[in-house]
């Protein structure tokens, strides 16, 4: 390592010269046990080394039926450390941050790495792909509030829904968490960054109905400027409407029919379209979509873009976990796939370069280029007509090395593009080559999940099976 190596921009008196609000540690200080870590692990002999120190600290409070129930405080701190030994790589971490556990995890890794297997595909990001350039993208908003006020918002939002009808008879809760952490990474090969985000929620679970025809269902609001967050009436009310439109469900004889995803949900469709793509699956060849570049994966008026600089975006990320820059992209033109997911590890398995997804995608939006403006819900179900409208699923059954794909689903039978009574207790089948291929339509009615953005999907035949 080299005296430039670990150079960092003149520190601003005024900036960071106490923890940013919540945090026990600041900036400054995460740099200095980074810059510690990587002179012991150069000092022993390492070729190459990588380091990141993270606070992490929050609130979560949660109640039922009117009264507290429990108050969780978290707080935790790391310093991880990965060494390379030529093309053999150790990790150790320590939530010490003594410079004496310091050194003692650098020489774990530096050990682990020593007796680790070679690998000719291992090391850090190539210099082309660092990120030299951060920009500021807004996701740091602390929520100052303490334990009562929170509860306070959770037994409103409670309320609310027990309030919405007589027929909401009991409560499996309601909670509102605050949460917020800042790291800090750099790595021998010149990459230095890091900063600071919120994530902040409120939730409720209502129960309709008594004795054998009860159902529950839940909603939730998640930001990461509380400001932003739905007010817990609303929260409390639509979670109540859901749950008293599930009263009288039954099931269905078996049959095959249209399927219409609601939005959160069509949103793990586009979750496992990501991970069929994603470098681990793709170099182990154990993904139904092995070698789809170029190729169509949907239908011709669909598309994926990625963007991992919106402002506020839940997915956001000025670099990946290995300090490679992010960049907006088409992932998906026209049904045809135009990028993988890659980490520096997984392109150079596939002798590919490095798409800055080292953690995971960035803003995804799936659209169609049919989608109108007046494409709400009500519209989609005219375009369902008849079948089935799924607004739970339940079970992991999904494979992905052959795409099949078979999971527990509740929701509502559709006909005539009216809903006509609740079901429950049916499974839905198909592979999701064919469900992806199989997308009619993608509704207006957009849901951001997480950092997947979708609205409900219209899939054209599935398998149901039901009494």
């Amino acid at each position: 390592m080299t005296s430039q190596t670990l150079k960092r921009a003149p520190r601003d008196p005024h900036k960071m010269s106490q923890p940013e609000s919540g945090f026990s540690y600041h900036r400054d200080f995460f740099e200095d046990l980074v810059d510690t870590a990587l002179k012991h692990a150069t000092k022993i002999g390492a070729s190459d080394a990588a380091a990141e120190a993270s606070e992490g600290c929050g609130l979560s409070v949660s109640v039922r039926k009117g009264e507290l129930e429990n108050v969780e405080r978290n707080r935790d701190k790391s310093l991880g450390v990965t060494v390379y030994v030529g093309q053999k790589r150790g990790n150790a971490s320590t939530s010490d941050f003594s410079k004496a556990a310091i050194e003692q995890t650098v020489q774990a890794a530096f050990d682990i790495a020593r007796f680790t297997a070679t690998d000719k595909t291992s090391g850090l990001p190539a210099d082309r792909d660092i990120a030299r350039k951060h920009p500021e993208l807004d996701l740091f908003h602390p929520w100052a509030i303490n334990s009562e006020q929170a509860a306070l918002l959770a037994l409103e939002c409670e309320a609310a829904a027990l309030s919405t009808s007589r027929l909401i008879t009991n409560s499996e809760g309601a909670g509102v968490s605050a949460q917020q952490s800042h790291f800090f990474s750099a790595h021998t090969r010149g990459f230095r960054g890091g900063y600071a985000s919120s994530r902040h929620s409120m939730s409720v679970s209502p129960i309709a109905g008594k004795g054998s025809h009860m159902q529950r269902d839940a909603w939730y609001s998640s930001m990461r400027d509380a400001s932003e967050l739905a007010s817990p009436q609303a929260v409390g009310r639509y979670a109540a409407e859901r749950a008293l439109a599930r009263l009288k469900s039954r099931k269905i004889a078996t049959t095959q029919c249209p399927v219409l995803f609601e939005s959160p949900l069509a949103a793990g469709l586009l979750g496992s379209f990501v991970q069929a793509i994603s470098g681990g699956a793709l170099y182990r060849k154990s993904t139904f979509l092995l070698d789809c570049m170029g190729k169509a994966a949907f239908p011709k008026h669909i598309d994926i873009t990625e963007d991992p600089h919106v402002l506020k975006g839940k997915g956001s990320a000025p670099f990946d976990e290995e300090g490679v820059k992010t960049h907006a992209r088409q992932v998906v033109e026209a049904g045809i796939v135009q990028g993988y997911f890659l980490s520096t590890y997984s392109a150079r398995k596939l002798g590919m370069r490095t798409t800055g997804n080292a953690g995971g995608s960035h803003n995804l939006v799936m659209s169609s280029r049919q989608t109108r403006a007046g494409d709400d819900l009500d519209a989609m179900l005219k375009k369902l007509g008849t079948g089935l409208f799924v607004t739970e699923l339940m079970g992991q059954g999904v494979n992905y090395v052959t795409g099949d794909y078979s999971r527990g689903a509740s929701g509502f039978w559709v006909e005539k593009g009216q809903i006509a009574f609740p079901v429950e207790e049916i499974t839905i089948a198909g592979n999701l080559k064919d469900m992806l291929m199989g997308i009619q339509a993608v509704g207006a009615d957009t849901y951001n999940y997480g950092a997947k953005t979708v609205g409900s999907i219209l899939v054209n035949r599935m398998k149901i099976a039901g009494s």
